[in-house]
């Protein structure tokens, strides 16, 4: 019987060996990612052919790939989102099916703060400015004081919630379900605090997928002179409508981390008034290494199910 690991993720065990040493504990053999990308079908079809796991990224798990992994048992995402993985397929052939939830939440709510502060101070456009010879300095704004709408209060937006609310922030959030909440946080409905924010960030589900939940309406009815961050998924903004309303002035600025087709190599990048990342969230290091090493412990763990053996 195969013992082959496929590690789809454009990288994998850079800052810490340890993910790797649990599977040659287990005696399994494994294939890192060698194009270092997000993979294609074919090429996943290709690399996966006689493996019983697949540690996966963010390339398409879609019944016609999993249709064609005859030996596949269990695949473990190594991240949160799940929308690239075929579930009912997945389940259908029997195959397990894991994610890392914990893994990226502080990760994701630094960053959520960092972009904030960028946008509030203009950090980026003045650096910008000395880079090119102008010494030229921007007025900014506090985060004190400002209300905050925090749309999506699962782990990472309760994380921003209680990271924000140490500056002095007013803080709402939006959410399907009444989460309960230690700190001073209100619960709206959605086109209540898309009307009440200063600030509007995004931390929708993965179930939410790329549904289009920020669009050219939601953006109008955005306070003139607000800001948007959107670090969930790509595809929950209208990037065109959201091109505009920062091209007129009726927001202030933004920050995205996620796009609906990336590389991104859209109309925002000509606007210096919003920050844009490469789908980077749960890119810090000690983050990665924990997610890594769950995603491996998750993928043992299906397998003994599979085979039923206990720990």
């Amino acid at each position: 019987m195969s013992k082959k690991i496929l590690i789809s993720t454009s990288t994998f065990a850079e800052f810490n060996k340890t993910p790797l040493k649990l599977l040659e504990k287990e005696q399994l053999t494994y294939m890192l990612n060698p194009y270092k990308r997000k993979l294609r079908s074919e090429e996943v079809v290709d690399l996966a052919a006689d493996a019983i796991g697949i540690i996966a990224g963010t390339e398409d798990l879609k019944d016609d790939v999993l249709s064609r992994l005859l030996a596949l048992r269990v695949i473990s995402r190594c991240g949160v989102g799940m929308d690239n993985v075929e579930l009912g397929s997945a389940k259908k052939r029997s195959v397990k099916v894991y994610n890392t939830p914990d893994g990226p939440t502080m990760a994701v709510a630094e960053l959520t703060v960092g972009v904030i502060l960028n946008l509030l101070r203009k950090i980026s456009r003045m650096d910008c400015l000395i880079r090119e010879g102008n010494w030229k300095k921007m007025m900014g704004n506090l985060i004190c004081g400002k209300k905050v709408g925090i749309v999506g209060f699962g782990r990472i937006g309760q994380k921003v919630c209680e990271l924000l609310s140490a500056f002095g922030a007013e803080i709402a959030y939006s959410d399907i379900e009444s989460k309960s909440c230690s700190l001073n946080c209100s619960r709206k409905e959605f086109r209540e605090i898309i009307k009440w924010a200063d600030m509007l960030t995004l931390h929708l589900s993965p179930s939410r997928g790329h549904k289009p939940v920020i669009g050219d309406k939601e953006l109008k009815m955005m306070k003139k002179g607000s800001w948007l961050i959107n670090v969930s998924r790509g595809g929950v903004v209208n990037e065109e409508a959201l091109y505009r309303v920062l091209k007129n002035g009726h927001l202030s600025g933004a920050a995205i981390d996620v796009f609906e087709q990336e590389p991104y190599v859209g109309a925002l990048r000509e606007l210096p008034n919003v920050v844009l990342t490469p789908h980077v969230g749960s890119y810090a290091k000690e983050a990665r290494i924990k997610m890594e090493i769950q995603a491996v412990e998750n993928l043992l763990e299906g397998l003994r199910e599979k085979s039923g053996k206990k720990r």
